[in-house]
């Protein structure tokens, strides 16, 4: 069972602290290792300054479940549990990277500013319980 990184996709554009490791990982034998897990391009990165093998746009929290959520710490708990529902109902790309993350290891990039209430975290968690 491979480890689950979380990356902030503005550390992993060409020039910033983590590119080196994720284009490495990205480019490895085992592709697809390296996921974007968001439904919206991150603002102001450009396609060829991020090293990643699939935008999994559908694994990505739907859109009304993102406005609902609003990245407010206080709607986490609530925002995960319907995150996770969704998941659970998801199609093939969520089952493409859980099968990823049951060789090898992958990366989950992510935009939001906080690190500790995001969609990757309930994401990573979801793969973990699913391998």
């Amino acid at each position: 069972m491979g480890q689950i990184r979380l990356v902030r996709v503005y550390e992993a554009t060409e020039g910033h602290p983590r590119h080196d490791e994720v284009a490495a990982i990205a480019s490895g034998s085992d592709s697809p290792s390296v996921f974007l897990v968001d439904r919206v391009w991150p603002r102001g990165v450009s396609k060829g300054s991020l090293p990643f093998d699939e935008w999994v746009k559908d694994v990505a929290p739907t859109t009304d479940l993102r406005k609902w959520f609003g990245h407010d710490p206080d709607k986490f708990g609530e925002f995960s549990e319907r995150y996770r529902a969704e998941l659970d109902d998801g199609g093939a790309a969520a089952r493409a990277i859980v099968a990823a993350a049951k060789d090898r290891d992958i990366v989950l990039l992510y935009s939001a500013k906080d690190e500790e209430h995001n969609q990757a975290v309930v994401l990573r968690q979801w793969i973990n319980d699913k391998r």
